[in-house]
């Protein structure tokens, strides 16, 4: 079995793939377009260029996503939900955090805590929330 977290945009499915494979040394192993299904000649040129499908591979795991499909799936911002990233070093959660803090809201700043050598929260460009850990003081 495996669960992957499945992210929804609103156009930035693409942008938002691309800044990630940069920041976390991932490899986009797919990139679709609504345009390329079938059926899809009724769409508008906007939503035939938005993301039907991407996969973003990380290591062992994949983190997939996609834009919204307006009229029939409006975009709706995630809620009660973050993509926790736990990483082996401060060095590196204050680079990550540091990459992905452009632009967003920071929620808890990036710090030492009770429970982690590194903790922060932020909600970045393209409206996703982010939970970045370090548990090891290295």
């Amino acid at each position: 079995m495996q669960l992957n977290p499945y992210l929804f945009y609103d156009g930035q499915c693409e942008a938002a793939f691309k800044l990630y494979s940069q920041v976390l040394h991932g490899e986009i192993t797919a990139m679709m377009r609504y345009g390329d299904a079938p059926g899809c000649e009724d769409m508008s040129t906007e939503t035939r260029g938005r993301i039907i499908h991407a996969c973003l591979k990380i290591g062992e795991l994949t983190l997939m996503a996609s834009d919204a499909c307006p009229p029939q799936h409006p975009y709706q911002r995630p809620q009660g939900i973050s993509v926790a990233l736990a990483v082996d070093s401060v060095a590196e959660a204050d680079r990550i955090f540091k990459a992905l803090v452009e632009q967003a809201t920071v929620l808890q700043p990036l710090e030492k805590t009770f429970f982690a050598a590194r903790f922060g929260m932020l909600v970045d460009r393209f409206s996703v929330p982010w939970m970045i850990t370090c548990e090891k003081d290295v």
